[in-house]
């Protein structure tokens, strides 16, 4: 009864990655408040927000859907911290849409991967545009109409629930949001949604009846999305990392890596590929992790309460 996308989705859905996703950082790095965005939150609003502009633009919202549950499944514990050291440590590097590439095609369902399509594997791979313009230069493209809505999605969701977070959490207040994209957006978190999918809606529509369909924004909007997501990485993104959570997120990264490296008998067997590199095998492991299962294995293996980095050497 199904489509060859629906049975993407749905393979996503009930994998082991995709239920870690619960409990993996968006910004904030293990947060004790009930109301912060999780990856599991973030994902399935950039799947409601890629859904409305696929739905008004007349796309398959089975391959949106699929795409959009499954972008952030090769997500780091502690968000892009996590990712940040975990590309400094591998000799081959680490991104996190390649990552979660490598847990469809290859890690999930005992190592033998969930067989998706091609077109939803290349939204997965395609989606990431970390710390560039929106639509500007660098942003990359994607070869389906779908993914485009993917990706502009994400950002669409991150923008604006992120604001969110860095008010709950007193780094920001609304009046501290630049003047000359909340006049053009709108001063609430629904309204700035709106205004960006009714004119991401609007101007990908001309753009199929002028027969050179792509999936874009308005210059106005576009502009004013560009200085707020500037505005978000100046103040709540770049500064967060000097926090002392974000030092100890990674100092555990780095405890980890080193330990399974030189203790690759210690991996989760089911986490690993065994035919390939120590390195290789380590970094799956770890970047499957949850927040609190990071914090918890480092504090296992070091024989230290909660904070295990305070120069002792414990029963390393």
């Amino acid at each position: 009864m199904r489509t060859a996308f629906q049975r993407d989705r749905d393979r996503i859905i009930y994998s082991k990655a995709f239920r870690r996703l619960k409990h993996k950082t968006q910004v904030f790095i293990a947060p004790l408040g009930d109301h912060y965005v999780t990856r599991l939150t973030h994902t399935l609003e950039v799947s409601q927000i890629a859904r409305s502009i696929g739905r008004a633009l007349n796309l398959n919202e089975d391959l949106i859907e699929a795409i959009a549950l499954g972008h952030d499944l090769g997500h780091t514990p502690f968000g892009h911290i996590g990712e940040e050291v975990l590309n400094e440590l591998a000799p081959f590097g680490f991104r996190h849409n390649e990552q979660s590439l490598r847990v469809v095609d290859l890690l999930e369902r005992g190592r033998r991967g969930l067989n998706l399509t091609w077109e939803v594997r290349e939204g997965i791979l395609k989606h990431s545009k970390t710390k560039v313009d929106i639509l500007g230069a660098q942003w990359g493209a994607v070869d389906t109409l779908e993914g485009q809505v993917v990706k502009i999605a994400d950002s669409v969701a991150y923008i604006n629930h992120d604001i969110d977070d860095a008010t709950r959490a007193n780094i920001i207040t609304q009046n501290d949001l630049p003047s000359s994209a909340i006049d053009v957006l709108g001063s609430t978190h629904s309204e700035r949604i709106n205004t960006m999918v009714c004119d991401i809606v609007e101007c990908s529509g001309q753009t199929m009846k002028e027969g050179k369909p792509s999936i874009t924004l308005s210059p106005p909007i576009q502009q004013a999305a560009n200085v707020l997501n500037k505005f978000l990485f100046d103040r709540v993104y770049n500064p967060n990392l000097a926090k002392e959570e974000t030092d100890e997120a990674r100092q555990v990264i780095q405890f980890l890596y080193e330990h399974f490296t030189a203790h690759p008998e210690g991996l989760a067997e089911e986490d690993t590929i065994y035919d390939e590199s120590v390195e290789r095998r380590v970094v799956d492991y770890i970047a499957g992790m949850t927040d609190q299962y990071a914090l918890r294995m480092a504090e296992e293996i070091s024989c230290h309460p909660r904070r295990i980095f305070g120069g002792k050497d414990g029963c390393r």
